[in-house]
């Protein structure tokens, strides 16, 4: 699918209103999509739905294929049966419906999914052993890598006190496979229940003329399925432990730059086999999404290489990337896919020309363009149509933060070149500026339409606690602003109520 000038809004799956505790594939994502539809957007995006892990992002799951239990509605499986209504009552989700509580659904989601699979897999027997089978290149490592978890108290691999299952031995594997074979197949089932709904709620969103664009995150976590079953893949010593983990290195925003962690790939294994991981990896995002962002897509190029056991990422060094060969690769293998290049960071000439290349749109972000003390490529007279201009990610501010932040000098350049007035509202003077410049695609958050100040920030890199927790609230978008936003991307040029996905009906 390729993009067309268009717009989208950003809104993780859970910041979405739910009675449970955090957004869920249930009724408010249905009438997310309406919303959508009736605002004149073509495309929803969302932030990673894998199962989150210590630290709850969405960029630190335990599988790269799996979704994440806690999406999975609560009452639409009362209405499937698998759940009774009395069995949800006095269950503790959090106190505050703005932000969502990872603790009380750790306590809380769990059991009821336990329950949710007994009944599920005595009466859905054909069809999830056809989900299973249709699955098997990543489903039985992802759920007995769980199972050995909950078995040894929920401890990362790295510290499974039983070598031989730590290191993926295919004795120890055939012997817990049998062991937690019941476990297992929970897990295995709760996953069915999770794509069942997604699938159901990305066919509503096709009928309403509306894509979804997924995020394809570079790295995958340590403690993660993807390493403990294919360790070959990483840059791993013969313990498997890390040789050097993932981060950026300092710049203006941080001294000590970011000390990600997550395991290196050892790309000379990968190219020897055509690049297989990631074909199989790519090939299960795009049956789930119709677009694909390929995060930290700089690190293709070079990437920051940090000794393991570092405390800070100052210490690492650039290695060079595998670049166009794997790019390549994938957009020649997946040519009906649309990838989108997340190029932020520094621009250097190796990662523009790689850009080139490839003919991938990239990223410009209004936030970044505002700099008084040098020209910016984020400023929209510099566009070329071959990009996707954000107002921020979910790693900026709000719009209303973000001003509230800015420099005198800084927003007095915003101001002159947008024509900012407290009568049009500064928030809208810079989605106006995005909605009206010749990208191809323009994405603003949710918050910025709803002109929300820092409280509704989803992340802020390099930090730990208080992230991924905002919350829509219910009955919070106002007709008014529907149409407020239908009537300005009509304005633009970036409505097509024509447009349908592939394989619906035009």
């Amino acid at each position: 699918m390729k993009l067309f000038r268009s717009s989208g809004i950003l809104l993780p799956i859970s910041s979405l209103p739910s009675p449970h505790g955090i957004g869920t594939l249930g009724k408010a994502a249905y009438e997310f999509v309406d919303f959508l539809a009736a605002a004149n957007q073509s495309w929803w995006q969302i932030l990673p739905f894998g199962p989150t892990s210590c630290g709850d992002s969405p960029y630190q799951s335990f599988s790269a294929y799996a979704g994440n239990p806690y999406f999975i509605d609560l009452d639409l499986l009362v209405a499937d049966g698998l759940l009774q209504e009395r069995e949800l009552a006095g269950i503790d989700w959090g106190g505050e419906p703005r932000y969502v509580d990872y603790e009380a659904l750790y306590r809380g989601r769990l059991p009821l999914l336990r329950k949710a699979a007994a009944r599920g897999l005595r009466r859905d027997g054909a069809d999830f052993a056809a989900f299973c089978a249709e699955n098997e290149s990543w489903l039985p490592d992802y759920a007995l890598f769980m199972a050995v978890k909950h078995h040894f108290g929920m401890r990362a691999w790295t510290d499974w006190p039983d070598a031989d299952i730590r290191l993926h031995k295919s004795e120890a594997i055939a012997a817990y496979t049998e062991r937690l074979r019941d476990d297992a197949a929970v897990f295995s089932y709760i996953q069915f229940l999770f794509f069942r709904q997604w699938d159901a709620l990305r066919a509503y969103a096709h009928e309403k003329g509306i894509g979804i664009i997924g995020d394809l995150p570079i790295y995958v976590a340590l403690d993660s399925a993807d390493v403990w079953a294919n360790p070959a893949c990483f840059q791993l010593d013969e313990q498997n432990v890390p040789i050097a983990v993932s981060g950026v290195p300092p710049d203006d925003f941080s001294e000590d730059g970011q000390l990600w962690g997550t395991p290196l790939y050892d790309w000379d294994a990968l190219r020897r086999d055509g690049y297989a991981w990631w074909i199989r990896r790519v090939d299960g995002a795009a049956k789930r999404c119709d677009v694909l962002r390929i995060d930290h897509f700089r690190g293709l190029e070079s990437y920051w290489a940090v000794p393991y056991g570092e405390t800070t990422a100052r210490n690492g060094r650039w290695v060079k990337g595998p670049g166009m060969d794997l790019v390549g690769r994938l957009t020649g293998w997946f040519s009906d896919v649309q990838f989108i290049a997340e190029d932020l960071g520094y621009l250097t000439p190796e990662l523009r020309q790689l850009l080139r290349d490839s003919g991938l749109p990239g990223m410009k972000v209004l936030q970044f363009a505002f700099d008084s003390r040098e020209p910016s490529n984020y400023l929209p007279h510099t566009y070329g149509e071959n990009c996707v201009c954000y107002v921020g990610t979910h790693d900026n501010p709000t719009l209303v933060a973000w001003w509230d932040e800015a420099g005198p000098a800084d927003a007095a350049f915003a101001r002159a070149y947008l024509g900012l007035n407290e009568e049009e509202g500064l928030n809208w003077g810079v989605l106006r500026g995005g909605l009206g410049s010749v990208a191809v695609l323009f994405v603003a958050q949710l918050q910025d339409y709803l002109g929300l100040g820092a409280e509704a920030r989803i992340n802020t890199p390099g930090t730990l606690g208080g992230n991924w927790r905002w919350r829509l609230l219910p009955d919070e978008i106002p007709p008014a602003l529907t149409e407020k936003i239908a009537e300005a991307t009509r304005r633009y040029g970036r409505s097509n109520p024509n447009w349908r996905p592939p394989g619906t009906d035009t």
